[in-house]
């Protein structure tokens, strides 16, 4: 198998020269200082793209880690397979492609960790499906929460990002007022929420 670090390496230079949106410089250690501190078995992550963040939270997961993740793009589902078959998590990553909303549905089984990184109005939608598939400890962390300011900012957003900040609006409210969890947004990068599942006897 290859090095991870230059496998790693050139699929941030693909992802630059081909305008795929991975997971950006200031957000991804905010995704690893999470990963790092759950060492989760099981992930499902929301948004392969070509795999860039699959690989890194496998890198630093448990030992055990097996991730299943969720792809609209057969394209770009395509090309996460290939470089994930380069490294040595080939078979502990599943590439599920097709609609998340409905792939959700058909996943059986709990997972400890989920990133949602995905279509930004579908958010709380994710959450609503997801709930039901997450373990007693879960940690949900999702991206671009704060969308480019305009979501807690006072810039006017404009017309056509309108209904993506309402979601995203709904989201952060959705698992800030869910007492079972204890949600902090990140402004790293375009702003991360983290939602740590509390323990029965914790919950507000």
């Amino acid at each position: 198998m290859e090095k991870f670090e230059a496998l790693i390496g050139e699929m941030e230079e693909y992802g630059r020269s081909n305008h795929v949106p991975i997971i950006n410089e200031k957000g991804m250690p905010v995704l690893l200082e999470m990963v790092r501190q759950k060492k989760p078995h099981r992930v499902l992550e929301i948004g392969t793209a070509i795999g860039y963040s699959a690989l890194l939270i496998a890198n630093n997961s448990a030992d055990d880690v097996e991730i299943d993740t969720l792809e609209l793009s057969q394209e770009r589902a395509d090309i996460a397979r290939a470089y994930i078959d380069r490294s040595a998590y080939k078979d502990r990553i599943r590439i599920h492609i097709g609609d998340a909303g409905e792939n959700i549905l058909k996943l059986s089984g709990k997972y400890d960790f989920v990133f949602i990184d995905a279509a930004k109005g579908q958010y709380p939608d994710y959450f609503r499906k997801v709930y039901p598939l997450l373990t007693e400890n879960a940690m949900v962390l999702a991206d671009n929460v704060l969308f480019r300011g305009y979501v807690r900012g006072a810039a006017e957003c404009p017309r056509r990002f309108k209904t993506i900040v309402k979601r995203l609006r709904e989201y952060i409210s959705l698992v800030s007022e869910n007492n079972e969890f204890e949600t902090v947004i990140r402004e790293d990068g375009d702003g991360l929420a983290v939602s740590q599942r509390l323990p029965k006897e914790n919950n507000r």
